[in-house]
């Protein structure tokens, strides 16, 4: 067969977290029992009015401020016109012609090498009611009904199924860190819709749209297969036409749904029930007040302070324990880091519970770090009083004098390792011909001889300094 370029472009709605709908004040909650997040605004009934909420306004703008969108300052909602069971007022309110974010961009990072994925627009618009479908029934649920969402656009400049799945990782990191989504693809909250063409030339191929798919990862399978499926079709010397057809999750296939819509079958034209809106400066600016920093951002400081790269992502894919260490950026983020993916993740897996459910205060860390990068505990001793940590009022100083550690100053730790030493010439005899393992018995010896009570690092460090001498 002929090698074809593949030419992606990427449509992604994202399901706002604002406490209200879009043009309702029906609660938006996800999870709830069907049908009561509703009202005669979500349902349709003649003569219901929308009223804008404000708050997603705010949010939309973050969205644009971490996608690199251009704001536009003065927009209108559109009525996109379709008849369709989950759509009881016969149409949609969105935005067509006045998208609130235009020309952006993100950075994707494929093997050190750096590519910038451009984002033609982002729009503002509602989210239908949710089809549950049976064997002899389809039901609906008007929760969804109204819920904001925002559409990101890609221009079609994704030319791998790589690049689509990079892509789709950093926007849903930029939009979870913004705190405007929660971006969680299994409960539908984040979905992404690729189309797909490909062609011998420059000139783009016909484009076919692929739904319905349950993860990034997904998506990157729906594309390989739908652009070999498109390549076989040409290689017969059959005609692609444009459609949009659904991935099947079980069958890893791509499955046509219908004859793809035009502009002109929905009839778009300004929406008359909503004044048009002028986002000023002031509202701009506000809306931006409380944006956190960025994982990127994060990422250098992370670096900065010695954390490895492994170990960096995996603080960056847990956003509770990344907004925790931000408070910490002026102690050892390597012994902060190491703790927080350790032992109190371990933790708060095992209990099923958040950092903010702990007793874990941030002076209390704090002086948990420094005395365990000054070595005045050990790690053995912080594993012995990590419940206590995590579950008591106690500070790290009472919780260490409770359980007596480094309760021997440095002359009595000298006294206990030259009778250790004293005590066995065979072992001292073996580490001076070269048998470095032998060091681990004397320090249990050590460790035996103080009853626990001296701090390992500080022994070790002098048993050695001793043995070497």
């Amino acid at each position: 067969m002929t090698n074809y370029k593949k030419t992606i472009g990427i449509e992604v709605h994202c399901e706002l977290k604002t406490k209200e709908k879009i043009f309702s004040p029906s609660q938006s909650i996800y999870g709830s029992m069907a049908n009561t997040c509703t009202n005669i605004i979500d349902l349709g009934y003649p003569g219901s009015l929308p009223l804008l909420n404000n708050e997603v306004l705010r949010f939309a703008i973050k969205a644009c401020k971490v996608l690199n969108l251009h704001i536009t300052r003065d927009m209108h909602f559109d009525r996109k016109n379709y008849f369709y069971p989950d759509n009881p007022k016969n149409f949609q309110i969105t935005q067509n012609e006045t998208p609130i974010g235009r020309d952006g961009y993100v950075i994707i990072n494929d093997d050190g090498e750096e590519k910038k994925i451009e984002i033609l627009e982002m729009h503002i618009e509602e989210d239908t009611c949710k089809s549950v479908h049976s064997a002899k029934n389809s039901l609906l649920d008007f929760n969804r009904a109204g819920v904001p969402l925002i559409e990101i656009v890609t221009k079609p400049c994704i030319h791998s199924a790589k690049e689509a799945t990079l892509y789709l990782e950093k926007l849903r990191e930029l939009l979870l860190y913004a705190g405007v989504s929660d971006c969680k693809i299994e409960e539908g909250s984040m979905r992404c819709e690729p189309n797909v063409s490909i062609s011998k030339t420059d000139k783009l191929g016909t484009k076919i749209e692929v739904k319905n798919i349950g993860s990034i990862s997904h998506v990157g399978e729906a594309i390989t297969y739908e652009a070999k499926r498109q390549e076989e079709i040409l290689e017969r010397g059959e005609t692609l036409h444009e459609e949009t057809r659904r991935f099947d999750d079980k069958s890893h296939t791509t499955i046509l749904m219908r004859v793809k819509e035009t502009g002109n079958d929905y009839r778009y034209f300004p929406e008359p029930d909503i004044p048009y809106v002028h986002l000023t400066e002031e509202f701009i600016t506000d809306s931006l007040k409380d944006l956190p920093r960025m994982p990127d951002e994060r990422r250098k400081d992370y670096q900065k302070g010695g954390i490895l790269p492994i170990n960096m992502e995996k603080i960056i894919a847990n956003k509770e324990i990344s907004d925790y260490l931000e408070r910490f950026l002026d102690i050892n983020l390597v012994v902060a880091s190491n703790l927080l993916l350790g032992d109190i993740s371990s933790y708060l897996n095992k209990k099923d519970i958040k950092l903010s459910d702990t007793k874990l205060t941030d002076s209390k860390f704090r002086d948990l770090v420094n005395k365990l990068d000054k070595k005045e505990i050990s790690n053995k001793n912080f594993k012995d009083i990590l419940v206590d940590i995590m579950e008591t009022d106690k500070s790290i100083d009472e919780l260490i004098k409770e359980n007596g550690f480094n309760n021997l100053d440095d002359s009595v730790v000298d006294d206990i390792i030259a009778k250790v030493l004293d005590s066995n010439p065979d072992f001292v005899h073996q580490y001076k011909s070269g048998n470095e393992r032998v060091l681990k018995a004397l320090m249990g010896l050590v460790m035996k001889e103080s009853k626990g009570k001296v701090n390992p690092s500080l022994a070790n460090d002098k048993l050695k300094e001793k043995l070497d001498a």
